[in-house]
C-alpha cells in the first residue's frame, strides 16, 4: 500500500479502549418479562359481602402462594372440594395420602363457604404450577428464574393450607421440578454453544488485528491501517454488548491478544511518523541549497551550460525526497521563480536570435539565385568562370551567419547541386589532359597490339576450323578495344 500524507501520528486508542482489560461482557439482549409465580396477585377470596364479618382462623402453614383472582369453574371447585370436608366447628381438613389434615378454621362461615375458600386456594395454588409449566417452554426463562420458582413450589406445595387432589398437586410438582432440571440442562448447553460461538467470533476479530500487525512494512498505508483497527475495536465492542458473556479467563485472554496487536501497530506507526519527519526534515535542507545554487544561475546568459546546470538541480530536487505537502509547494515555488527568471531570458535571446536567423536566410536565398544561374556549364572555360564566381558566393554565404535548424540543409543541398555541376565538367576535363592517363592508355594500346600480333600468328598455324573460329572471335573482341581507345 501506498503511504498516503499522515501528517501527525494519530493514536488509535480511545479512552475507553486503552484499559488494560475490556468493557464487562453484555448478556444477551432480554425480552419483555413475562409474569413470575412472585408476581402473582393475591390469592381468590370470598366476596366482601360474605365475610364482613367473618375472619377464619388459619393454622401456621407457609403462606399460600399469590394467585391471580380467577373465576374457576363450578366444576373444578367441586372437583377439588371432594377431597375436603367441614365440621361442625368450622374446621377445614382436607384428605392426605391414607389420612387427613385439618388446614384451617372458618367457624362464622358456612361449611359450603368455607370448603370453596380452600378449593379455590388450592386452584390458585394448581395455577402456579401450571404457570411454571408454560414458563418452562419459553426460550427466554432463566436458570435463576427456575431454581427459585422450584423452590418456592415445593415449599407451597409441602403441606399446603388448600382442599384439593394433593397427591395429583404434588406429582406435578415433581413432573416439573424434572421439566425444570431438563430445562436447566439445555439451557446450560445452550449457553455453553453460545460462548463458544462468542469466542470463536472474538478470536476472528483477535486473528483480523493480529494479521494486520503482522502486515506492516515499508509499504503500509498507515492511515488506512489506523481506520481498520478502530473498526475492529468497534466491532469487539459491539460484540461485547450483543453477544453471551465469554468467561472471565478466555474474554481476557483474547483483549491482550488484541491490545498487544494494536500496542504493535501504534509503536510502528510512531517509529513510521520520526523516520519521515527525519526524512523530510532532509528533505527540507537539500531543496533550500538547490534554491541558493539556482538563485544564483538565474542571471546568467551562458544559456548552455547553464541550462544543463538546472537540468541537474531538477534531478537531485527528484531525489530529495518529499518536504511535506504545504513546505513542498513554498518549497517549489522558490525554485520555480528561479529557474523561470533563467528559461525566460533565454526564450527572449533565442526570440532575438530566431529573427535574425530568418533574416539571414532571406539572404542566403538571394545567393542561392545566383548560385543556381551559374549553371549548367558545358566547356572548361565556362566551369572555371562559374568556380570563381561560386568561390564569391560562398565567402559571403558564410558570413551571412546562421539561419533556422529546418532550413539549413534545404539551402545547403541546393548550393550543393551547383557545386556538383561545375565539378562534374572540371572533373571530364581533367582526365583528358590527363598525363597519368595518357600514359595508362597508351600502354593498354600496345599490350592489345602485340596480343593481336600473337593471335594472328596462332590463326595461321591453327588447322583445327572450330579452334581457329575461336581465335578469330578473341581477335576480334581485342580490335574492338583497341578502336575504342584510339
Amino acid at each position: 500500500m501506498a503511504d498516503e500524507t499522515v501528517t501527525e501520528p494519530v493514536n488509535t486508542a480511545a479512552p475507553e479502549e486503552q484499559a488494560t482489560t475490556p468493557a464487562p461482557e453484555a448478556s444477551a439482549a432480554t425480552p419483555a418479562p413475562t409474569p413470575s409465580l412472585a408476581s402473582m396477585p393475591k390469592p381468590h377470596a370470598p366476596s366482601p359481602a360474605a365475610f364482613a364479618k367473618k375472619t377464619p382462623t388459619v393454622k401456621q402453614h407457609a403462606a399460600a402462594p399469590a394467585a391471580a383472582p380467577a373465576a374457576y369453574s363450578e366444576a373444578d371447585v367441586k372437583a377439588a372440594e371432594a377431597f375436603g370436608r367441614v365440621d361442625d366447628n368450622g374446621a377445614v381438613f382436607v384428605k392426605d395420602g391414607d389420612g387427613e389434615r385439618e388446614v384451617g378454621q372458618f367457624p362464622d362461615a358456612s361449611k359450603e363457604e368455607a370448603l370453596a375458600l380452600y378449593a379455590r386456594r388450592f386452584l390458585d395454588l394448581k395455577a402456579k404450577l401450571d404457570l411454571l409449566a408454560a414458563r418452562l417452554t419459553s426460550p427466554n426463562i432463566k436458570t435463576r428464574e427456575i431454581d427459585e420458582s422450584v423452590k418456592l413450589l415445593g415449599e407451597e406445595t409441602a403441606e399446603p393450607a388448600v382442599v384439593g387432589d394433593l397427591a395429583a398437586l404434588k406429582a406435578r410438582y415433581v413432573e416439573l421440578k424434572a421439566a425444570g432440571e431438563a430445562k436447566k440442562a439445555e439451557i446450560a448447553e445452550a449457553r455453553k454453544a453460545a460462548q463458544a460461538k462468542a469466542v470463536a467470533e472474538r478470536t476472528t476479530i483477535v486473528e483480523k488485528a493480529e494479521a494486520l500487525a503482522a502486515s506492516l512494512g515499508d509499504n503500509t498505508n498507515w492511515r488506512s491501517t489506523a481506520d481498520k483497527f478502530r473498526n475492529l475495536f468497534d466491532e469487539w465492542q459491539n460484540h461485547q454488548r450483543t453477544t453471551v458473556r465469554i468467561d472471565k479467563p478466555e474474554a481476557e485472554a483474547l483483549w491482550k491478544r488484541f491490545s498487544a496487536a494494536r500496542t504493535t501497530f501504534n509503536q510502528a506507526r510512531r517509529k513510521w511518523a520520526q523516520a519521515r519527519d527525519n526524512e523530510r526534515t532532509a528533505a527540507k535542507e537539500a531543496k533550500e541549497a538547490i534554491i541558493a545554487e539556482a538563485n544564483e544561475l538565474k542571471d546568467s546568459t551562458a544559456w548552455g551550460e547553464t541550462s544543463r546546470k538546472f537540468n541537474d538541480l531538477m534531478d537531485r530536487w527528484k531525489k530529495a525526497g518529499r518536504a511535506g505537502r504545504n513546505e513542498d509547494d513554498e518549497l517549489w515555488a522558490k525554485f520555480r521563480e528561479a529557474a523561470d527568471t533563467f528559461f525566460n531570458a533565454r526564450q527572449a535571446d533565442r526570440d532575438q536570435i530566431n529573427s535574425s536567423e530568418k533574416e539571414n536566410l532571406a539572404a542566403k536565398e538571394a545567393l542561392l539565385v545566383k548560385a543556381e544561374a551559374l549553371v549548367p556549364v558545358k566547356t572548361d572555360a565556362e566551369a572555371k568562370k562559374a568556380r570563381q564566381e561560386l568561390a564569391k558566393i560562398q565567402e559571403e554565404w558564410d558570413q551571412i551567419g546562421y539561419v533556422p535548424r529546418d532550413d539549413m540543409r534545404r539551402i545547403e543541398n541546393r548550393l550543393d547541386a551547383v557545386d556538383k555541376q561545375i565539378k562534374a565538367i572540371e572533373d571530364a576535363a581533367w582526365k583528358q589532359t590527363d598525363p597519368e592517363a595518357d600514359a595508362r592508355k597508351s600502354s593498354f594500346e600496345e599490350q592489345l597490339n602485340a596480343q593481336l600480333a600473337e593471335l594472328d600468328a596462332k590463326i595461321a598455324a591453327e588447322s583445327d576450323p572450330k579452334k581457329k573460329a575461336k581465335l578469330e572471335a578473341e581477335k576480334a573482341t581485342k580490335e574492338q578495344w583497341l578502336n575504342a581507345i584510339k
